[in-house]
């Protein structure tokens, strides 16, 4: 009984101080974080794809971003994703605590989509989801965080072979 009395605090700092704690991925160099940044229309025959993370639940957490089973990259804290992408379906997802959770879009040529990748307590570690948000919601959203390398091209037009997933 004491052990377990004891365990309980531990156990809740532990879960405090890897919430507070901050993960880190690759980033872009200032020039390209900069240029996504004016949220110009996409080159013609594309459309623009923002997917940012912005919260303060679960900075510890990396987390995958896939378009259509390619991964874009990981997402940590205050970081978001650029890319040119077909028009068309898309199904965009996050991998989460048990499986990845995924949405479907229609990408619009000459315009930009934007989405928020957020983190849920789980019952292990913390899942992920995503979510469209507005365009001015989006754009002030980026604004406030940093560009992420993530893997592969800009352009994601591309039908070759996927990218390597990793550096």
């Amino acid at each position: 009984m004491k052990c377990t009395i004891l365990l309980k605090p531990a156990m809740m700092a532990l879960l405090f101080a890897m919430l507070g704690a901050c993960a880190s991925v690759p980033m872009a160099p200032p020039e390209q974080d900069a240029a996504s940044k004016t949220f110009a229309p996409p080159p013609a025959g594309r459309s623009g794809l923002y997917v940012f993370r912005n919260s303060f639940v679960g900075k510890a957490l990396k987390k995958a971003v896939y378009l259509d089973g390619r991964m874009i990259g990981e997402t940590a804290n205050a970081v978001f994703f650029h890319r040119y992408i077909p028009p068309g379906n898309h199904a965009l997802s996050t991998e989460s605590e048990f499986s990845n959770n995924s949405l479907t879009f229609t990408a619009q040529e000459g315009r930009n989509h934007f989405f928020r990748q957020y983190i849920k307590m789980g019952l292990f570690v913390g899942g992920a989801n995503l979510e469209p948000v507005s365009e001015e919601e989006g754009k002030e959203e980026v604004l406030q965080c940093s560009e992420a390398l993530g893997v592969g091209p800009i352009d994601m037009g591309n039908q070759g072979s996927p990218p390597p997933i990793g550096p």
